[in-house]
């Protein structure tokens, strides 16, 4: 063999050792999950001030065959439980306001204090007067018992009779109308403390004490709102109508309140209700998701992301969704197949957090994600 044939087959077999190592550094770095900087140089002897930038190392993350969840997410709004605005039931001065605005109450708490005296004292007349008339009563039936022998005894007429049983049963309802205005009286002098109706939250006091309120304004004195349990009501597309009612049918399809704008968990509960048409003007179907809400965490009023879990698909290939790329012919994934490289275009089927499923691999059976969202392809 001749020197320059001699010399040909000697470097190119050490530039095929130097493509073998730097190859096997590659891989080494990359399946290790090393990172570097981009530009900085390796270390090492040729790290010295001048020398050429090394290759840059990639952080890389083997692709996942899981179970994941279909979710539907929407925006809705929370709704309390009940609303229940505090009017007064009769005419009178606010003597006492017994809460401060904003506080949670009890069922049966007393919340205003309405000046009492006009009613005790229209309670006590009106029992002075049911006595009255239950004594007249019992005269007049002592009478008609009398009157009823003599009759027997044909020592009266049935018209004087009849005149005495009529006494009778007049003051029986004289008697009985006393007793009436005596429960009224009394009923008016207990709508004199105004109670709570419903567990909940106190909004802000429109009247104060020293304040004359009326039976029934049109204003209320104060509103409560319930917010345990709580609702949140949102709407999606009438396209997943129904896949919607065929989960509910099956069972109870679960729902989680998060917060809009951090996206973090703030109550889990359950759907409760489909409305029952869709919106022709939207083309939106209403949904309403019933929370526990033990914590208060929702607040009516609150605008909050809802995450509807419709089922669980198994077997799903999920990626990054930082390595989604977009480019003129859709989305893809850059994949590398040793020992040429190339771009594996891909379908997104759904996206769930920080992860995509595709619908579609291209003859991938594993995967490797790099820095910046590119892929290297390896052979299973």
């Amino acid at each position: 063999m001749s020197g320059s044939k001699k010399r040909y087959v000697f470097g190119f077999l050490i530039l095929a050792v130097l493509a073998a190592g730097g190859t096997y550094g590659w891989l080494k770095g990359g399946l290790g999950g090393t990172t570097a900087k981009e530009g900085k140089p390796a270390a090492g002897k040729g790290a010295g001030k001048g020398a050429p930038a090394g290759p840059v190392a990639v952080s890389v993350a083997l692709a996942e065959e899981r179970t994941v969840p279909v979710v539907l997410r929407a925006i809705g709004s929370v709704e309390p439980n009940a609303t229940v605005s505090l009017k007064a039931r009769i005419d009178g001065q606010i003597l006492a306001v017994n809460f401060r605005e904003g506080d949670e109450v009890r069922k049966g708490a007393v919340l205003f204090r309405i000046d009492p005296r006009p009613y005790a004292a229209t309670l006590r007349q009106a029992e002075a007067a049911a006595q009255r008339d239950a004594a007249a009563r019992d005269q007049a039936r002592s009478q008609e018992r009398r009157y009823q022998e003599l009759l027997d005894r044909n020592f009266v007429s049935k018209e004087a009779y009849a005149q005495i049983r009529t006494n009778a049963e007049t003051a029986e309802a004289s008697a009985k109308a006393s007793q009436a205005a005596v429960e009224n009286a009394r009923l008016n002098l207990e709508y004199c403390s105004i109670l709570a109706p419903i567990d909940g939250y106190v909004g802000k006091v429109l009247l104060q004490a020293g304040n004359l309120v009326k039976a029934n304004d049109t204003g209320a004195l104060v509103v409560i709102n319930q917010v345990r349990p709580i609702f949140v009501s949102f709407a999606v597309p009438e396209r997943e109508l129904p896949e919607i009612r065929k989960r509910m049918a099956a069972g109870t399809l679960q729902a989680e309140a998060v917060d809009a704008q951090a996206g973090t968990r703030l109550a889990a509960g359950a759907l409760v209700f489909i409305d029952n048409a869709v919106d022709s003007s939207t083309g939106t179907i209403k949904l309403r998701a019933r929370f526990d809400n033990k914590d208060a965490a929702l607040w009516p009023g609150q605008f909050v992301g809802v995450r509807l879990r419709l089922y669980e698909r198994p077997g799903a290939i999920v990626v990054p969704s930082r390595a989604l790329q977009t480019g003129p012919q859709g989305q893809y994934v850059y994949g590398e197949v040793r020992p040429a490289r190339r771009d594996a275009p891909v379908t997104v089927a759904w996206t769930e957090g920080e992860t995509v499923s595709p619908r579609a691999w291209p003859g991938v059976s594993r995967w490797w994600c790099a820095a910046r969202c590119a892929w290297r392809r390896v052979p299973a």
